[in-house]
């Protein structure tokens, strides 16, 4: 199993920033409670798709912490191009079972490489294979994009700043669920409190 967790970097993440860090690293470290990897990549646009993997397929149980001098702030939101990048990879690696996390504060706004329609048919094939996506609102409740690209209500959550770690951990479980029964990760209105 793997979770691919893809992290908006872009500008309006600042305020965000050290707290978005810590949520990505308490998922993994509730994930690590079994056995898998974990694919952490950030993005934005910065004169075009700005794609940093910055741990590939590391196992959890030997996951170091993201910090922020890894990566800041910066730029738009070319959520599209990102989205398609790892799934891309995601599919190149081809795990039994994945989950894709996406943890954005915003909309859409500088794709260059893909459209609307593009995405959503990448999402529909690894939701053929079982795979799960997750969309994940920081601080940030207007999910127009992850509904134009086949992201379904239960897998949406916006997380309120003070939260994202709870959340995260709340999603953890969820995830670890998926991995070791099968069960589909949905959230109902009980997860969102």
């Amino acid at each position: 199993m793997h979770a691919y967790i893809l992290l908006d970097r872009t500008g309006s993440m600042q305020s965000l920033w050290d707290e978005a860090l810590g949520s990505v690293n308490a998922y993994v470290k509730t994930l690590a409670e079994g056995d898998g990897y974990a694919t952490l990549a950030v993005f934005d646009a910065h004169d075009g798709l700005q794609f940093d993997v910055l741990r590939a397929g590391v196992p959890l149980q030997t996951w170091q912490d993201v910090t922020t001098q890894e990566a800041s702030p910066r730029g738009m939101t070319p959520l599209f191009d990102a989205i398609g990048r790892m799934i891309a990879r995601a599919e190149s690696e081809a795990p039994e079972k994945a989950v894709l996390v996406i943890m954005t504060d915003g909309a859409e706004n500088a794709s260059r490489e893909m459209k609307k329609d593009d995405v959503k048919a990448a999402i529909d094939r690894i939701a053929k294979k079982g795979w799960q996506t997750v969309f994940l609102g920081a601080d940030f409740a207007k999910f127009d994009d992850a509904d134009a690209v086949g992201v379904a209500h239960g897998q949406q959550v916006a997380m309120s700043a003070g939260q994202m770690g709870a959340s995260m951990r709340m999603m953890a479980a969820k995830s670890r669920a998926y991995f070791d029964k099968g069960e589909q990760m949905v959230f109902d209105e009980n997860d969102r409190k």
